[in-house]
């Protein structure tokens, strides 16, 4: 066929929403029988997805862009499709500032990428940009993951409108998909392909549900996918803490496959700064709720991020910021310094901050919680953990994976020393933590400990 002579490369960048698209673009090319190659060098055409949600993604896009250009001037690369975020929020710059770039799909058009790939073979300029709030949802996809764990996307775009935020503008309004239809990805995953793990994604998976059912319907959700697959592990990340309620926490005490783990983004902890940010609740209530999951969740691992340097901080809301950081102990925390995207409301905010001081505070949090992790990893030494599989390492010679209370590609590994061969992708294995490095562990197969395979 003349569509399988066709090589086509994929660069995938940005967070767990964007890979999911990537994939969704990746079911489309396979299906029209188009050879997907993992080389960029031996690509005739490479897709680019992008991210622009803050200045270090925008650049890194940009760059990979320029990268792939290289290819194309002094290798057999024949066309560059941009697609994502970055396409989606400068669609006449991409193509005007890079004429290297021979397509662009913006985040309403991944369902066009066979169109993309056609004109381009044709050696003509395409654009698409179709309404970003009717993208269809879902969609056959080639899991780029692995066997072990996928990403279940179950609402694109968001509502809530913080003011350093450009993703309402590039993703849209908030849309939920119909549980049924998650339902049914969901086993295609877990029977077709064999995934033990879930990780529900959205831009804010605690509002789920509240377009199409007029309540927030995440706990539902989780129990529907509990009781009706036969996956393992279920994971929620993007929560927000205006809208952990009651029956959410019960869900994670009375859910066996919901790992005690959640993705919690504050943002900051200073009243005043989450007002100026539009954040919904002021500090009492980030502590309320932190307090909440800790007393009703026991062994409940919380991830958290926060911005620093945002217009209006004051030497006062940094101090609060670390203080709480200190008194929060979480369990996995990043930093962002505040990037000042056009677009947005703060970007017009006349109280800029220095960027050495935004990164003089970045470092100075950053430091507060590494001494924590620190001490939280010394504490697992003797810890039996369940970890699942991922893949072996020949360099360390050990198997790798990721424990229930650490996300995957997020947070630290668990290096379980085992004989080649003996483990596979897949397995949920007991072990003992022997060591304990910055972020990762070192552990070893408990004898007689609980192996599932599948």
């Amino acid at each position: 066929m003349e569509n399988r002579a066709l090589r086509i490369g994929f660069v995938s960048l940005g967070c767990p929403k964007n890979q999911l698209d990537t994939e969704v673009m990746l079911g489309h090319v396979v299906n029209a029988g188009y050879e997907v190659t993992p080389d960029e060098t031996e690509a005739d055409i490479v897709i680019i997805n992008t991210c622009a949600f803050i200045g270090d993604a925008k650049k890194e896009s940009i760059d990979n862009i320029l990268d792939i250009a290289w290819l194309k001037e002094n290798n057999n690369l024949r066309g560059i499709i941009v697609t994502g975020c970055l396409a989606e929020r400068y669609r006449d710059e991409v193509m005007r500032e890079m004429p290297e770039v021979d397509a662009v799909l913006g985040t309403g058009s991944i369902h066009n990428i066979i169109e993309a790939i056609r004109a381009v073979r044709r050696k003509e300029k395409y654009s698409s940009f179709e309404d970003k709030n009717e993208v269809a949802l879902g969609g056959d996809r080639i899991v780029t993951t692995g066997d072990a764990m996928a990403y279940l996307k179950i609402a694109e775009g968001c509502d809530n409108r913080c003011t350093y935020c450009a993703i309402p503008s590039i993703r849209g309004k908030f849309r939920s998909r119909p549980m049924d239809d998650i339902i049914t990805e969901a086993r295609e995953l877990v029977e077709g392909i064999g995934i033990k793990e879930l990780v529900v994604v959205a831009q804010d998976t605690t509002a789920y549900g509240i377009d199409l059912y007029g309540r927030y319907a995440l706990p539902e959700l989780l129990r529907r996918l509990a009781n009706e697959t036969d996956v393992e592990w279920l994971r929620v990340l993007y929560c927000y803490p205006d809208k952990i309620t009651d029956e959410l926490i019960r869900e994670f005490n009375e859910n066996p496959k919901l790992v005690k783990y959640i993705d919690l983004p504050i943002q900051h902890i200073s009243s005043k700064i989450l007002k100026r940010m539009n954040r919904r609740g002021d500090g009492a209530l980030v502590r309320d709720v932190i307090s909440k999951l800790r007393t009703h969740i026991e062994g409940i691992s919380i991830r958290s991020t926060a911005i620093v340097g945002f217009p209006g901080e004051t030497d006062e809301d940094f101090e609060e910021l670390c203080a709480f950081i200190k008194e929060a102990r979480f369990e996995h925390f990043g930093a962002f310094t505040y990037s000042r995207e056009e677009g947005t409301p703060a970007h017009d905010f006349a109280d800029q901050i220095d960027d050495q001081i935004k990164q003089d505070r970045y470092d100075i949090i950053m430091e507060h919680q590494l001494g924590i992790v620190e001490e939280m990893q010394q504490n697992r030494i003797g810890e039996k953990i369940s970890v699942l599989i991922e893949a072996y390492d020949p360099v360390s010679e050990a198997y790798y994976g990721h424990s229930d209370k650490d996300a995957p590609d997020i947070d630290g590994k668990v290096f379980v020393q085992a004989k080649k061969g003996t483990l596979s992708e897949g397995d949920i294995v007991t072990v003992e933590v022997i060591e304990a490095l910055e972020y990762d562990l070192i552990a070893s197969v408990v004898d007689g400990g609980a192996l599932r395979r599948y």
